[in-house]
Parts: C-alpha cells; structure tokens; sequence
C-alpha cells in the first residue's frame, strides 16, 4: 500500500529531538500502541488526522513543535486511513486523544495551538 503522508509531514515528524514524537503506520501499529499505553500508564497524546484534511495540515507543524517542549510526554500521529480498523471511531480531524495511567482523560476536536498546549501542560 502507497505512503499516503506527505514528505512534509514525513519530515517534521522525524526532526522531534527527544524522541517522543512517533507515527503509527497501520492498525497493528496502533493496537500495539494502545497495548503499551494500558501496560506502561505513561502520558501520551494521539493527533488522528488525514493526509487530505488541510485543518490536519495546519495544526501538524504545532503538533510536532509542541513534542519538544514537552518531553516527558509521548506523542503519536495516526492517519485514519493508514488505520482504518482502530480508527473508525474518529469522525472528526484532527481529534486529539490524551491518556493518563493507562486511561483516556480527555478529548480536543480541532485545531488551535494554545488550546493544544494548554491541554498538553495540563497532562504533563
């Protein structure tokens, strides 16, 4: 199956200096992913988006910029297309999904990068 992120998003993704910021390819990816999120109760953040949604293409950049301020927290892209199965229960993009002690504590539909910090220091 052809890549459907784009170089950019490719790019900004892979400049995160902590290591913190990850993209899940398919939906064993993001079974696994939630796996470690149960097992390990560490912070994480999930951006659902789509290579075609431009709201998901704006918001990415500030996504990406905020994982370096906050390196103790995870933070994962799932594109809903390259997951179709363990994403099906997305009907927005960008959904943002944050997760606490191996729990989902709270929600964002959107974009608007103060509302994603002050969500993000508020779970950190």
């Amino acid at each position: 199956m052809e890549d459907k992120r784009s170089k950019q998003q490719d790019a900004m993704i892979a400049s995160n200096r902590h290591g913190n910021l990850k993209t899940v390819s398919d939906d064993e990816n993001l079974k696994d992913v939630f796996h470690q999120i149960r097992t390990t109760k560490a912070p994480v953040v999930i951006n659902y988006g789509a290579s075609w949604c431009r709201v998901c293409s704006q918001i990415l950049p500030a996504f990406c910029k905020l994982s370096d301020k906050f390196p103790k927290l995870t933070f994962i892209y799932a594109d809903i297309d390259e997951c179709p199965e363990t994403t099906q229960h997305i009907r927005y993009t960008p959904t943002f999904h944050f997760y606490r002690d191996g729990e989902r504590v709270d929600e964002m539909f959107g974009t608007g990068e103060e509302r994603l910090h002050d969500r993000l220091w508020l779970q950190s």
